[in-house]
């Protein structure tokens, strides 16, 4: 049984990753808080805490940072705090698992490292957002999640670990609520489902190096899941307007 190692997986994500992935996999959470019985706490922008708390038996690491955010570029105090939580960490991640020789990390990037092209969840070039599309964001967070998938690619270079950089799409824990407040989740959602999905697909793939959208099959989903398919061998199998669907007839 492979050993997956979360760090951040007290959040949305990673709650919803431990429940769905454990009945296959030995899972670890690294954390500050403590959300379930096992957690080993430490504080993942510290390198030396992050190095000492990975377990040594890791075979992937899933990497899923987050926090609260403005987004408002003057605010020097929330700039500061996310090259902490989005960029050091993600270096002390990186450089931890190389010391480790932990062979593959799966590093949560964003859809809003190409929010440019987007506007309430349709895509604006008449297309769908492609990961060959240059990178266009709105945001320091957008930046910094791109500039985390490169670095991402460095360290694959350098040490021939494999990277997995999947750009989520929206993820909540009460997704009908969700669906019903806002229009763009309809486009946007990536289902419970599929999140397990598109990262068992991560964990087992044999690409040495990859970027993709994690997205379901939505109807106007303004990404493409083409390359996740055709690389990952992951088809999303949900649609928002089923599962609306389905629930108004319930």
């Amino acid at each position: 049984m492979k050993k997956i190692t979360i760090i951040g997986g007290c959040g949305v994500i990673g709650r919803l990753l431990t429940k769905g992935l454990s009945s296959e996999y030995n899972i670890n959470i690294i954390d500050q808080t403590s959300c379930v019985e096992k957690v080993i706490l430490a504080d993942a922008t510290n390198e030396q805490e992050l190095y000492q708390a990975i377990p040594r038996d890791t075979d992937v690491i899933i990497h899923l940072l987050n926090m609260d955010m403005t987004h408002d570029v003057m605010n020097a105090e929330e700039f500061a705090k996310m090259n902490d939580v989005f960029w050091r960490s993600t270096y002390h991640m990186f450089r931890s698992a190389a010391r480790l020789s932990i062979r593959k990390v799966i590093f949560a990037s964003s859809n809003h490292v190409t929010d440019r092209y987007e506007k309430d969840g349709h895509s604006l070039l008449r297309r769908n957002i492609t990961t060959d599309d240059v990178p266009a964001t709105k945001n320091v967070y957008g930046i910094l999640k791109f500039a985390s998938e490169q670095l991402g690619r460095l360290f694959h270079d350098q040490t021939e670990m494999s990277v997995i950089n999947l750009r989520i799409g929206t993820v909540v824990t009460d997704e009908m609520e969700e669906l019903h407040k806002k229009k763009r989740t309809k486009r946007t959602l990536l289902s419970h489902e599929d999140l397990v999905g598109i990262t068992k697909a991560a964990i087992e793939t044999e690409v040495p190096f990859g970027t993709y959208y994690a997205v379901s099959e939505n109807e106007e989903k303004p990404w493409s899941t083409e390359k996740t398919k055709q690389e990952l061998g992951y088809r999303p199998d949900v649609n928002t307007t089923e599962i609306l669907e389905e629930n108004d007839q319930a």
